[in-house]
């Protein structure tokens, strides 16, 4: 597994959806400088990334990662299994392999879980093959890690997993310990935010937050991961592409590690 940072133990990430203002040069500044020990990539320049990256970009991803020593934990794609091919899972696969990317995300979608399940037997050969897994994040439809757990039954490849998004589980009303218990050993990845109702609402409407700010059972998470054996990496999602009114990178990814530090620190 990759780089630790300065979180013994932990590895610690961060999702660049969080500063769509910056280069990929700056985000690696960054993560440096605020103690990351990798970057999961979901924009390049504050563009998303697609399948048909033209080689010079492509090429230039790999040498900037490399020059810093900083690995890449995960390719977020944009892919809903209801509504995909083989052909949509392909190149996204080939394209996290030549960045020496462990994993590629995918959501679920809405739709036939069996139809999912036919999808991720298609391709998972294929990521076995290129060493990528392939994670479905509790998000969307599949916002629980009991959706995502019984996705994950019906397909038997090692290549295939679960992300487990923390926020998105809480307000599915899933504590930390049922979520881990849903998961199991399919557990590949964790993204990590904090959040809470928009007051006046229904409920159903949250506002994300600095850590700590919010509901999320942050303490409980990290304990429940220590207790199932968790030593992969956590990766801070700070959606500052969706949601540009929340805080600067510059001001929540330092306070998100240093949370982070603290709560891991007991």
């Amino acid at each position: 597994m990759g780089g630790n940072g300065n979180r013994p133990g932990r590895p610690l990430a961060f999702t660049t959806l969080a500063c769509p203002a910056w280069s990929l040069e700056r985000a690696v500044e960054a993560a440096q400088m605020y103690g990351y020990g990798g970057l999961e990539l979901r924009l390049l320049d504050g563009e998303i990334i697609e399948a048909d990256l033209a080689p010079e970009a492509r090429r230039r991803v790999r040498s900037v990662l490399e020059a810093a020593g900083l690995p890449a934990v995960a390719l977020d794609t944009s892919i809903r299994l209801a509504a995909a091919s083989p052909a949509d899972v392909q190149p996204l696969l080939d394209l996290a392999a030549e960045w020496r990317c462990p994993l590629i995300r995918v959501f679920g979608g809405d739709g036939s879980r069996d139809a999912m399940a036919r999808l991720l037997d298609a391709v998972a050969p294929e990521a076995e093959r290129a060493g990528v897994g392939i994670c479905v994040e509790t998000h969307d439809a599949l916002s629980s890690a009991r959706d995502v757990a019984e996705l994950l039954a019906l397909v038997e490849s090692p290549a295939v997993g679960g992300l487990w998004d923390v926020l998105h589980t809480h307000r599915m009303g899933e504590t930390p310990e049922v979520a881990l218990g849903h998961l199991g050993g399919r557990l590949r990845h964790v993204h990590v935010k904090d959040g809470r109702p928009r007051p006046g609402g229904d409920g159903s409407d949250w506002e994300l937050v600095l850590l700590g700010e919010g509901t999320v059972p942050l303490a409980e998470s990290l304990d429940a991961l220590t207790r199932a054996g968790y030593r992969g990496w956590l990766s801070v999602e700070w959606e500052k592409k969706w949601h540009p009114e929340i805080p600067e990178p510059d001001v929540a990814l330092p306070q998100h590690a240093a949370a982070l530090a603290r709560l891991a620190a007991g």
